[in-house]
């Protein structure tokens, strides 16, 4: 761009540490560290000096908003916007509608999005919302398949044969394994908050591994799950083999390793929608391409079921469950469709 232009738009940017800066802001967007304390105190300073009619959104991609709310005087005034990194590419916003979102403020944050020039979609408070879910399953299902000794590099491969940008284990290298394993320890301390059962799942146990007893923190790090020689191009780290398969990679079928990517997502989108956490299949289908991925050639994580066929995509999810566990059992939203030769509309 021109000089001109750009220091027109710099001149529209004030950065500032004092709060009373943001007196007469119409739309706070928060943005800091993924901490519940923080957040909140974040949240009282900022409500101290803007006007009653201001709307405060929190950009986060896990921490319910309802919860966060509390530490808010207007809850109705409340709203989740999940960016995704980065930001300035990414081109969806993920809305989240706390308990005692008002109307008003989920339209405002709706038109702000799409003044940002982004694709919003809105789903209902949950941990994790709707898609930070759907990512986290193949993550914790490539993690698995680490943890079962089968070779990494075939993990890896069948996320790019699935028509996947990255692979489970160079998507958590990008996160880095230390904000994984921090967000895993937040999850656990909000599970107990809520007197729920602690269950680690094998992302954390996984990364747990991988920083407390290795130090390999991710790519920022120098190395986590790949090695990223300087000048040379990044390899799995060979230190996997001897930590899961110190007598020889485990064998399954390939195909079994590229359904298994893909569907725990699906299952898991069906399993949001089927707790209302997501109510319109559009929504589900635009925000798992554009916000995390998902195989675009299928048309999304619900336009995939249909793709394969209700009722064969609902058969393949019972033989995956028989092999490798409950979490591909079919849920009941998608036996139902099965049954009655429904498709996502």
């Amino acid at each position: 761009m021109t000089p001109e232009k750009l220091a027109k738009i710099l001149s529209l940017i004030h950065p500032t540490e004092k709060v009373e800066d943001l007196k007469g802001c119409d739309f706070i967007i928060e943005a800091v560290f993924e901490n519940r304390d923080i957040k909140a105190a974040v949240t009282k300073e900022t409500e101290s000096v803007i006007g009653k009619d201001a709307i405060f959104a929190s950009n986060t991609s896990a921490l319910p908003i309802t919860e966060l709310a509390q530490a808010s005087t207007r809850p109705e005034n409340f709203i989740g916007m999940h960016f995704f990194s980065p930001a300035e590419k990414m081109p969806l916003v993920e809305i989240i509608c706390g308990k005692k979102t008002s109307k008003e403020t989920l339209a405002k944050a709706f038109d702000l999005g799409i003044l940002l020039g982004k694709k919003p979609i809105v789903v209902n408070d949950a941990p994790g919302f709707f898609t930070t879910r759907v990512i986290g399953a193949t993550i914790t299902e490539g993690a698995q398949m680490v943890m079962e000794g089968i070779n990494p590099v075939l993990i890896e491969n069948a996320a790019a044969f699935n028509g996947s940008p990255v692979g489970p284990l160079a998507a958590l290298d990008e996160i880095s394994l230390e904000t994984a394993y921090k967000n895993g320890l937040q999850a656990q301390e909000d599970a107990k908050a809520r007197g729920e059962k602690v269950v680690d799942n094998a992302t954390f146990s996984l990364v747990e591994t991988m920083v407390t007893k290795l130090d390999r923190k991710g790519k920022v790090y120098g190395g986590g799950f790949y090695e990223y020689p300087e000048g040379g191009k990044k390899r799995i780290w060979s230190g996997l083999k001897n930590l899961y398969a110190k007598k020889g990679w485990t064998e399954i079928p390939f195909e079994d390793i590229k359904d298994r990517l893909v569907f725990s997502q699906v299952i898991e989108a069906v399993r949001a929608m089927e707790e209302g956490v997501i109510e319109s299949v559009g929504d589900g289908n635009i925000g798992s391409i554009m916000g995390i991925g998902f195989p675009p050639h299928t048309g999304g994580v619900y336009q995939c079921i249909n793709h394969w066929g209700v009722k064969e995509f609902t058969k393949r999810a019972s033989e995956l469950s028989k092999k490798y566990g409950k979490r591909f059992e079919p849920p009941k939203l998608l036996k139902e469709k099965a049954k009655k030769g429904e498709m996502f509309v």
